[in-house]
This record gives structure tokens, sequence and C-alpha cells, in this order.
């Protein structure tokens, strides 16, 4: 559920329609805003808010982009750039050995497995995952866009590059859960 609240801005952001992006990148930055004082309410820690506060700086460039001076060229390839800086921020946070999702994992997972070689390895695999889909994403887009493909295409890549990483996220954690459990059984077993 946090991945959900963490990327609201961006989803709002992409399905608000093109006509309307002004709102739209307000309405994300108007969002950000009340998820990042939700969490400073419930006390997060700073690691759990990568993405919440890589957001915040995108969307107070977009808005004010939006508002001020000439935008009619670099408008049409926002969605691009909201992808690539996705995209730096996930692959940034794995180069410094900080995964954004581990921040976001240790807000559910107990403590004593924080530092656990599985753990922090199953967190990097998910990052990863992410950083490559925003990747991805902001390559087809811009492909998308470079030929003129149309709005359609490129808010069901954007789309695509969500939902396809937080699938795998809910999978893969459910299936080294089960791994881990088979293994504390097979433990218990041979005691």
């Amino acid at each position: 559920m946090s991945y959900l609240f963490a990327f609201s801005p961006w989803i709002v952001y992409a399905v608000i329609p093109s006509a309307q992006w002004r709102w739209g990148a307000l309405a994300a930055l108007a969002i950000t805003v009340a998820v990042l004082i939700a969490a400073v309410a419930r006390r997060r820690p700073a690691s759990s808010l990568i993405i919440e506060l890589g957001t915040v700086v995108f969307f107070v460039f977009a808005a004010v982009l939006a508002f001020t001076g000439s935008h009619a060229t670099l408008h049409a390839y926002l969605p691009v750039l909201s992808h690539s800086w996705l995209a730096v921020i996930s692959w940034f946070s794995l180069a410094i050995r900080q995964p954004f999702t581990l921040g976001i994992a240790k807000l559910t997972a107990p403590r004593e497995v924080w530092q656990q070689p599985l753990f922090v390895r199953t967190n990097v695999i998910i990052t990863t995952v992410w950083a490559t889909a925003f990747t991805l994403g902001a390559a087809a887009m811009a492909g998308c866009v470079a030929e003129g493909a149309g709005r359609f295409l490129v808010i069901a890549v954007q789309i695509a590059s969500f939902v396809i990483p937080m699938v795998f996220t809910v999978r893969y954690v459910a299936v080294v859960q089960r791994r881990v459990a088979a293994l504390h059984a097979q433990l218990a077993a041979e005691r």
C-alpha cells in the first residue's frame, strides 16, 4: 500500500488529460505535499520517503514550468522527464546502497530482519525492477512522443511502467516469504 501512496502523484499526473497538464502538475504537487505531511505526522523515517522527496522536486519544477514562461516544447516531454527522474532516483538509490524499496519494506518488516542479506538483496532486486521499468518506460515514451504516437499510447506506457513492477513486487515478496517459511520449517524438522 505504501507504493500506491508514494506513486499516487505520478499516477494522477499521468491520467489527467493533456489539455489540463498545468492543473495536473499542480494537483500532483498538492498530493505529494499531502502524502509527505501524512508521512511526517506518522513519523516515517526519511529513508522510507526517497520517492516522495524526489517527487516534490519534480512537481515543483513541473508546476513552475506550467505556470511560467515558454513551455510548449517541453510539455510534450514531461511524461518522459517524469519517468527519467524516477529512474534517476531509483538507480541513484541503488548506487548509494540504499534501494528506495528498503525504507518502504522496513515500515512493515520486523527490525530483526533489516540487516539480513536476504532482506537487503530482495529490496535490491525489487528496486532494480522498478528502475528498469522507469528507464524502459522513459525510452518508450520518448519514442512515442518523437513519432507522434498520441497521448493514449504514452498513458498506456506510463501505466504499464507502474503496474508491472508493482505486480512483480507483490509476487516476488510472496515467493521470498514462502521460501523463508519453507526453510524455517525444514530447519525445525531437522532439530
